[in-house]
């Protein structure tokens, strides 16, 4: 059976004959970095709140400073990267981040290092939205799905790394430094990133001008002018979300956090009435609502969302098992994930080359694995032991069913935007997998923490086994997303072609 495929839009020249490599790992070990300090400083939290004398809410600011800016400002940095230029704004969040970091490992007290983490989200949430717009306007066809792969790849492994290299540097304590190395290890790396990205990364060449979108003489396309309101409803709605996601949990869920969430919803609904009105009336509105019609794109919302949620829940539950209920040092808790972000990084980077037939199913097929892994990790541990060898085919369960999860569903919907659109598009999903992870931290590790009635490892244990069902639930949303589909669609990899051609067979 055969399907085509309108004809794509036409984008900027694919850097696929040039240093496609040499880009692509400049802006994914960039993101690496970046996810890497979401959850290194976790495994550091203990050392630090005893290194400074923090107070509980203080080392909880220093936690969650970076996370709260970083998802506020992930869609105001996308449409910097459209007006300023992708690679002018990416080396530029990319220089804030490194000099946040050295800050960071420098400070010699709480607030100082609130502050810096706060910058040092800020420069994260300028360089991320970046590397999707890169890849979508500089690869094209096999080698946009290859880099897709890899930058989801990067996105879900990062996680599980930040807790193995956190683990190790804390362990360590090099040079009698405890905690800062957390830190300072971005500092030589974001030099040696910076130095290549200068090299590597294409000019802007785009114009930018202050103008709505629409061309500009010669042809090329002009930057849309920036909705300053929209920026702002949308800065808010998403603080009163994350902001009690973040605190909410550790304060005992008081009033105010319920007040947040009610207004956030309704700063989301004014958001949404806004944008719609200067749609219409012709403005240049925060998100394109080109993007959010873009076939797949509401059910890619959903899926990575879900995926996300489950992988964050997944793994902060467990770090609370592993190191409290069953004593295990941040070393060892943090090689403990290691089987599942092999396993995510190997099946994302080899989804593609599955049969062609069997494509539409993994996404929905990768929730269900994930799923059955969850409940197998609960079900192994919950009599309060180790678990033994039994745990490790679950942990690779988990890995593989989220990766086919997440990669197919990014790559599917991105692939249906216009190159002319990236940043919003990478604005979007960027943001959304940010939630999705404070979603699932949030809420799963409220239900672990709300069953912990005392010390040891088999209340530990019962409270893991609660949590995998609330985890293989939330697969099971992400698998039913979507369905019935009302039409057939041709597989997620093959719908990222190249602009020479008019058009595409798929079997």
């Amino acid at each position: 059976m055969t399907t085509t495929v309108p004809r794509p839009v036409r984008e900027e020249p694919s850097v696929a004959g040039r240093r496609p490599r040499a880009l692509l790992g400049v802006v994914l070990a960039a993101q690496f970095m970046a996810l890497l300090d979401v959850f290194i400083v976790n495994v550091a939290a203990p050392t630090i709140r005893g290194g400074l004398g923090a107070s509980g809410a203080g080392i909880q600011l220093v936690v969650a400073g970076y996370t709260i800016a970083y998802a506020v400002l992930l869609i105001t940095g996308a449409r910097f990267g459209e007006r300023l230029g992708h690679r002018r704004v990416y080396l530029g969040g990319l220089a804030l981040f490194t000099a946040a970091s050295l800050a960071c490992g420098l400070a010699a007290g709480t607030g100082p290092l609130i502050a810096f983490r706060v910058v040092q989200g800020a420069g994260s949430a300028l360089m991320i939205p970046q590397v999707l717009s890169l890849i979508q306007r500089h690869f094209t066809g096999e080698a946009r799905a290859r880099a897709l792969s890899a930058y989801a790849a990067v996105l879900a492994t990062g996680t599980a790394a930040g807790q193995v290299v956190g683990g190790v540097l804390v362990s360590a304590d090099l040079f009698g430094t405890g905690w800062r190395p957390v830190f300072l290890v971005n500092v030589p790396l974001g030099l040696v990133l910076l130095f290549l990205g200068a090299k590597v990364l294409p000019r802007d060449t785009a114009p930018r001008d202050a103008t709505l979108g629409g061309t500009a003489p010669g042809g090329t396309r002009r930057a849309r002018a920036l909705d300053v309101p929209g920026l702002l409803l949308l800065a808010g709605s998403v603080s009163l979300l994350t902001v009690p996601l973040v605190l909410g949990q550790e304060s005992g869920w008081p009033p105010w956090t319920w007040l947040s969430l009610g207004g956030s919803l309704l700063l989301f609904a004014a958001f949404g009435a806004y944008e719609a009105r200067l749609a219409r009336r012709g403005g240049a509105p925060l998100l394109a609502p080109r993007v959010l019609r873009a076939p797949g794109i509401g059910r890619a919302v959903v899926r990575i969302a879900a995926a996300m949620a489950v992988n964050a829940g997944f793994l902060f539950t467990l770090t609370l098992h592993l190191q409290g209920g069953l004593g295990q040092s941040a070393l060892r808790t943090g090689l403990t994930f290691g089987p599942t972000a092999v396993v995510f990084g190997l099946v994302g980077l080899t989804w593609r080359r599955w049969p062609a037939r069997l494509h539409p199913f993994l996404v929905p097929g990768g929730f269900l694995l994930a799923a059955v892994s969850a409940l197998a990790v609960g079900a192994v541990l919950k009599g309060g032991g180790t678990g033994g060898w039994l745990l490790y085919p679950a942990f690779c369960g988990m890995g593989a069913g989220l990766a086919l999860a997440f990669n197919p569903a990014l790559t599917s919907a991105l692939a249906t935007v216009r190159p002319s659109d990236a940043a919003d598009a990478s604005g979007l999903l960027a943001t959304v997998t940010q939630l999705g992870q404070l979603i699932g931290v949030a809420t799963v590790g409220s239900l672990f923490l709300g069953r912990i009635t005392g010390p040891g490892a088999d209340v530990s244990a019962r409270a893991l086994w609660v949590c995998a069902f609330a985890l293989a639930l939330t697969a099971l949303v992400g698998a039913c997303a979507g369905a019935p589909l009302r039409r057939r669609r041709p597989p997620c990899g093959a719908m990222a072609e190249s602009d020479s051609r008019r058009g595409m067979r798929v079997r």
